[in-house]
C-alpha cells in the first residue's frame, strides 16, 4: 500500500466510526426515553396500588407488594426504594428536610444507618429526577423541593430550574 492512500482509508474509517457513533447516541437517547416512561408508569402504577389499599385494605395485594409496602423483606429495605415510597406517597412536594424527617419516621432503622443521611436523601431525590421518576423546583422560599411524577403531563408547576439551579419560565 502507498502513503496516499492511508490518509483516504484513514477518513474512511474515521466518517464510518462517526456513524457509528451517532446512531449509538441516538438508540441511547431512546432507550433512556423509554425507560424514563416505564419508569413514569411504574410509578403511577405503585402509586395507585397504595391508595387503593389504604381505601380497601391489604388483603388484595400479593406478598411480593406486600413486602414492597410494608418494608417487610428478606433484608431491609434500601434508602432508595423508602425516598421513592415517602415521595409517591406525600401530598405536597418534599424538602431534602422533609424527606430525612419522613424516613426517621417511618423507616428509623434504615435512617440511623445512614453517617449523613441529609447527603443521602439529595443524592437520591437528584437520581430520582434523573430517571424522571420525580421532578425538581423552588418552592416559594427558593427551596428545591421534589414531587413524584405519575404522568407525562407538563409539570404541574410554571416554573422549574434549569441545570444551574434557576428559575425558568416552562410551557411559554
Amino acid at each position: 500500500m502507498n502513503t496516499t492512500e492511508e490518509p483516504a482509508m484513514a477518513t474512511a474509517s474515521a466518517s464510518h466510526v462517526l456513524e457509528v457513533i451517532q446512531s449509538m447516541q441516538l438508540e441511547l437517547a431512546g432507550l433512556l426515553q423509554q425507560r424514563a416512561e416505564i419508569m413514569r408508569r411504574v410509578g403511577t402504577i405503585r402509586q395507585t396500588l397504595a391508595g387503593m389499599a389504604k381505601l380497601f385494605g391489604d388483603s388484595n395485594l400479593d406478598d411480593d407488594l406486600l413486602a414492597g409496602r410494608r418494608g417487610r423483606g428478606t433484608r431491609p429495605a434500601g434508602v432508595t426504594r423508602a425516598c421513592r415510597l415517602i415521595l409517591m406517597e406525600s401530598q405536597t412536594p418534599l424538602g431534602v428536610r422533609q424527606g430525612c424527617d419522613e424516613l426517621r419516621r417511618r423507616f428509623p432503622e434504615l435512617a440511623q444507618r445512614h453517617k449523613d443521611l441529609s447527603a443521602s436523601v439529595s443524592t437520591i431525590f437528584h437520581r430520582l429526577e434523573g430517571y424522571a421518576e420525580a421532578r425538581c423546583f423552588p418552592d416559594g422560599q427558593g427551596t428545591r423541593v421534589w414531587e413524584w411524577i405519575t404522568e407525562r403531563e407538563p409539570v404541574s408547576q410554571s416554573i422549574e430550574t434549569d441545570r444551574k439551579g434557576k428559575p425558568e419560565q416552562v410551557g411559554q
